[in-house]
């Protein structure tokens, strides 16, 4: 079983934050109420090429917190863990505190 990927030409990625279910104290919180579709890029590819075959570089970098859309990804389970595969113009931006 492979234990590292590494994403060619424009693929990213991304192992989605999952939002805490409850508080510290203990409260159980909705799953509506915390929903934000995030992730953080653990590889990059290198990028696309143009027509005159240049590289274009992805948009983001490792470890970059980035929204993505509700839908769409490849799911890809490595080991334990669960990442999800995306095109570099499928991901929506960059969350910065």
């Amino acid at each position: 079983m492979a234990k590292r990927l590494i994403p060619c030409l424009n693929r990213v990625l991304v192992e989605k934050i999952v939002p805490p279910s409850k508080t510290t104290a203990g409260i159980l919180l909705p799953e509506k109420s915390s929903k934000l579709n995030s992730g953080k890029v653990v590889a990059v590819g290198p990028g696309t090429r143009d027509n005159s075959g240049k590289t274009i570089p992805v948009a983001v970098k490792e470890g970059d917190t980035v929204l993505l859309p509700e839908y769409g990804g490849m799911e890809v389970k490595l080991g334990e863990k669960e990442y999800h595969l995306f095109r570099d113009e499928d991901i929506l931006g960059t969350l910065h505190d």
